[in-house]
C-alpha cells in the first residue's frame, strides 16, 4: 500500500469512530504534509550511498599474483586513501584520515620502486598482504617509506612531524636482498604489528628522528631459517635501527642479520626480544646501544641467543631478567670513557665452560659511578660483578681477600665492610684494613690469632 493511501486510511478510520466523514479540506491538508515529508526525506543522505574508506590495490589495477609490477597501482591506492577526509587534524599539519584502510587483500605484489606515503596524513591502516622487491628495486630504497620532502631540510630545528597514527599490520616485507623494508622519518605514534621482514639488504626497519614507533609481535630475518644456518658468517644488515626517541620493541624475534637492533636514540625500551641473528663468534651483535653518554635505555626480559649486547659509554641503562645463552654476554665499550647509572641485575648466563666473562670491558673508563652488576646467576661462564663477598680463615696476623677474579673494574674498591672473628676465649686483637689496592682487601691484626675475616666490597660510587 502506498504511504499516502495508508495515511488516508488512518484518517478515514478516525472519522468513522468519531462519526464524521473525511472532508476535502482534510484530504488536501494531508497531501501537502506528505509532499513536505517526501521532500525532506529525499534530501537526507542514504546509508546505501555512504563512501567507503576501504581501498584496495586490485581496484586500481594491481596484480595480486606478483607477475606484473604493482608499484603505481599501490601508490594510487594510498594516494586515494590519503584524500579520504579533509578538515580535521591530528598534530598540526597532519590530516586525520578518519580511519581509512588500505587493504592488500592477501595479495602478493611486486614492487619496483619505494612506495612513499604522501606527507601530512594519519589515522590510517595498511594491512593484509605481501610486498616483494623486484629485481630492479633500488638498493638504497625501502619498500614503504614515510619520508616527507620536508624532512630533507638542512636545518633540523625547523623540521616537524609529517605522519601520525599509521599502522602496518599483517604484512610480509620481502626486500629481495636489495634495499630495506620500512623507513619511518619525522613521524609520531607509528605501529608495526604482526609483520614479517625478510631478505633485507640494508635494514628491516629504520626509524629516524621520530617519536614513539611501536614494533610488536613481528619477525625479522635477512635469511629465512630456524637457526644453524651454514651461511651465518655472511649475515649482514640490521634488522631494526632506532635512531629516534621513546620507541618500544615488544615480543619480536630476529632470526638472521649482522646486527639485531641498533639503538641510537634516547628512552627506548626493548621487552621480550629474542635475538639469534648472528653469533658473537662470527662477529654478530644482538643489541647495540650506540648513543655514548645519552643512552637512557631499558632492556627487559630479552633472550640473547649466542649473540650479546654491546653498550657504548652507557649512561642510565638497565638490563634485567634476560637470558644469555651460548657465551652471549654484555660488552661495555669505551668511547669517551664514561659509565654512569648502569644496572645489570637478575639475569641468567649459560655458557660452554670456557670461562668467558658475563660482562666484559673494552677500553678504559675514567669516569665510573652508580654502576650495579649483581644477582646474576651463571653457569659455564666467569662471574663478573661490582659487589662481592669473601671469607678468609686461618691462624695469622694478616688476611688477604682477593676480589680481582670477580670485580669488573680493575683496582677499584669504593666501599669495604668486614668482620674479624677469633676462635677461643682469648682477648680480641687490634685490627684494621690496611690496603684495598688491585681489588685485594688486606686486614691485619697486632698479633697472630686463630680466626678469619668476612669481607664485603662494592665498586659503586655516587
Amino acid at each position: 500500500m502506498a504511504p499516502f493511501n495508508s495515511l488516508w486510511l488512518l484518517l478515514a478510520l478516525w472519522c468513522c469512530v468519531h462519526g464524521s466523514d473525511p472532508a476535502l479540506p482534510q484530504r488536501l491538508m494531508l497531501q501537502q504534509h506528505y509532499a513536505k515529508f517526501q521532500e525532506r526525506a529525499s534530501s537526507r543522505p542514504s546509508l546505501n550511498h555512504a563512501v567507503s574508506k576501504v581501498f584496495n590495490p586490485i581496484s586500481f589495477g594491481a596484480d595480486s599474483t606478483g607477475a606484473a609490477d604493482s608499484s603505481d597501482a599501490i601508490v594510487n591506492t594510498i594516494n586515494a586513501a590519503f584524500q579520504a577526509q579533509k578538515g580535521k587534524e591530528l598534530l598540526p599539519g597532519i590530516n586525520d584520515l578518519g580511519g581509512a584502510v588500505v587493504d592488500l587483500q592477501g595479495g602478493n605484489y611486486k614492487i619496483s620502486k619505494p612506495i612513499r606515503l604522501p606527507s601530512g596524513g594519519g589515522n590510517v591502516v595498511i594491512r593484509g598482504g605481501t610486498l616483494r622487491a623486484a629485481d630492479k628495486f633500488p638498493t638504497d630504497g625501502y619498500l614503504i617509506e614515510l619520508h616527507s620532502p620536508s624532512s630533507d631540510k638542512a636545518d633540523k630545528k625547523k623540521r616537524g612531524f609529517y605522519y601520525e597514527d599509521i599502522t602496518f599490520r599483517d604484512i610480509l616485507f620481502d626486500s629481495g636482498f636489495r634495499g630495506g623494508g620500512l623507513l619511518v622519518i619525522d613521524s609520531a605514534r607509528i605501529r608495526v604489528d604482526n609483520c614479517f621482514f625478510i631478505h633485507f639488504g640494508t635494514e628491516g626497519i629504520h626509524v629516524k628522528s621520530g617519536h614513539e614507533t611501536f614494533v610488536s609481535s613481528t619477525f625479522l630475518g635477512q635469511h629465512v631459517n630456524i637457526g644453524g644456518d651454514p651461511d651465518e658468517k655472511s649475515f649482514s644488515g640490521t634488522a631494526i635501527n632506532l635512531a629516534s626517541n621513546d620507541n618500544a620493541v615488544t615480543d619480536v624475534v630476529i632470526f638472521s642479520a649482522g646486527t639485531g637492533i641498533i639503538l641510537s636514540g634516547q628512552a627506548n625500551i626493548l621487552t621480550g626480544v629474542h635475538c639469534y641473528n648472528k653469533a658473537t663468534a662470527f662477529g654478530g651483535v644482538g643489541i647495540y646501544v650506540k648513543l655514548p653518554g645519552y643512552s637512557q635505555t631499558r632492556i627487559d626480559n630479552c633472550y640473547l641467543d649466542y649473540t650479546g649486547i654491546v653498550l657504548e659509554d652507557p649512561v642510565q641503562v638497565h638490563v634485567t631478567n634476560a637470558f644469555f645463552l651460548g657465551d652471549a654476554n654484555v660488552v661495555l665499550k669505551s668511547v669517551k670513557g664514561v659509565i654512569s647509572g648502569l644496572t645489570i641485575v637478575d639475569n641468567m648466563f649459560s655458557g660452554s665452560s670456557n670461562a668467558k666473562a658475563v660482562v666484559e670491558v673494552q677500553g678504559t673508563f675514567n669516569q665510573v659511578d652508580q654502576v650495579v652488576i649483581d644477582r646474576n646467576n651463571v653457569r659455564g661462564m666467569s662471574v663478573k660483578s661490582t659487589t662481592a663477598k669473601l671469607t678468609v680463615v686461618g691462624k695469622a696476623d694478616k688476611w688477604v681477600a682477593d676480589f680481582s677474579p670477580i670485580l669488573l673494574f680493575p683496582d677499584r674498591i669504593k666501599n669495604v665492610q668486614y668482620s674479624l672473628y677469633v676462635n677461643g676465649k682469648k682477648s680480641i686483637p687490634l685490627h684494621a684494613v690496611t690496603s684495598t689496592s688491585n681489588n685485594k682487601v688486606v686486614v691485619e691484626a697486632d698479633r697472630v690469632v686463630d680466626g678469619g675475616v668476612s669481607v664485603s666490597v662494592d665498586q659503586y660510587s655516587k
